[in-house]
């Protein structure tokens, strides 16, 4: 019931036509929040936002880039938010080496000029900044990283991720302090997920949209790191995370506004192999190779997350094993490809996760 918070609030979603964004934005909308979105065209083709037509659930959205910082105040001084979810990002490990300039530009500074925004806004706002589990100093913990380990990277992705939580912090307690937020009004938090799967996936170098492209198109999928072990989890399970915490911070929890971990419990972190392997049985057809000879550039092979402190404190919980996210993601796109109505496909996994949240 938290989450009826939502009902009757202005939300803005940055990043609202990615992945993860698009399908924030339609479970804000079965939320019954006024939707607002900010973000650059969909980048692929198909796409979760325009598959599911998530445009028509929008209050209001504007195109344009997150390192704009006029356009971007503009925007967030005429929707002046109740809530913020900042999810905008160059997301990709292979892209940043090819443009570590775009990466830390986006990553970083887009992230500052958000919270440039809100601090000048002068309305009180609850800001849930999303950044990743890549930003902690990798050093193979089989235990899972917590909140308080240090941030780090060794690409550039990860370390503008690292940068980012910096920032974030800095902002936090030069300009946000929990303990005054009578007088300041925001509440900034960040949130770190795992490799999120998850039905409307089309990015490049993702080993789930990797495998719906080879399957269908008849070929074999190459793996370059089959034994890398990552906190795999649907995408509705962080997004709940970022909605609960979110709700209690606009119910007056201002000691929430901090980092926070959600992913899988770590003993269900498993192989890129094993991800594929079941997913390729639940489609019922799909073959692999491995070619071992090929350069590829550094990736970390082992991340987990601990995600007690959510557990503890927020009383959030994963609902959905490794099992029942590959099964649910590949039914959506074996439907998909079927009758092509991802609206319908999406609501259900929506449906059948909100009927097993314990909060």
């Amino acid at each position: 019931m938290i989450l009826d918070t939502f009902k009757g609030k202005t939300v803005l979603v940055t990043g609202h036509t990615g992945f993860k964004g698009s399908w924030l934005c339609l479970w804000l909308a079965q939320l019954g929040a006024e939707v607002h979105g900010y973000s650059l065209p969909p980048n692929t083709e198909p796409n979760h936002y325009t598959a599911a037509h998530i445009f028509e659930l929008l209050k209001s959205e504007k195109l344009g880039d997150i390192r704009d910082q006029n356009t971007l105040t503009k925007y967030i001084y005429s929707v002046q938010p109740d809530c913020i979810f900042h999810l905008a990002a160059q997301p990709l490990v292979r892209k940043s080496y090819a443009d570590p300039v775009e990466t830390f530009d986006t990553n970083v500074m887009g992230s500052i000029y958000l919270m440039e925004a809100v601090r000048t806004m002068s309305n009180p706002c609850s800001v849930v900044m999303i950044t990743s589990d890549k930003c902690y100093e990798n050093v193979g913990k089989a235990e899972g990283y917590v909140e308080t380990d240090p941030m780090g990277g060794h690409d550039p992705y990860s370390a503008s991720k690292g940068c980012a939580e910096l920032a974030v912090a800095s902002y936090r307690r030069s300009f946000f302090p929990p303990a005054d937020i009578a007088k300041h009004g925001v509440m900034l938090a960040s949130v770190r997920a795992g490799n999120v799967v998850g039905g409307g996936d089309w990015a490049d170098d993702r080993i789930i949209p990797d495998a719906v492209r080879a399957v269908t198109s008849g070929r074999p999928l190459e793996i370059r790191s089959p034994n890398a072990v990552r906190p795999w989890q649907h995408v509705l399970e962080p997004l709940s995370g970022y909605l609960l915490l979110a709700a209690k911070m606009m119910n007056s929890e201002p000691n929430l506004a901090d980092g926070w971990n959600f992913g899988p419990a770590p003993s269900k972190a498993s192989t890129v192999a094993e991800m594929v392997h079941l997913f390729y049985s639940l489609w019922g057809e799909g073959n692999t190779e491995c070619n071992d000879n090929t350069k590829h550039l550094h990736e970390a092979t082992y991340l987990t997350l601990s995600s007690n402190k959510a557990m503890k404190n927020l009383g959030w919980l994963p609902v959905w094993n490794f099992a029942q996210t590959v099964g649910r993601t590949a039914k959506w796109y074996k439907g998909f490809y079927e009758n092509s109505d991802a609206l319908s496909l999406s609501l259900e996994d929506i449906d059948e996760y909100r009927n097993n949240l314990e909060y």
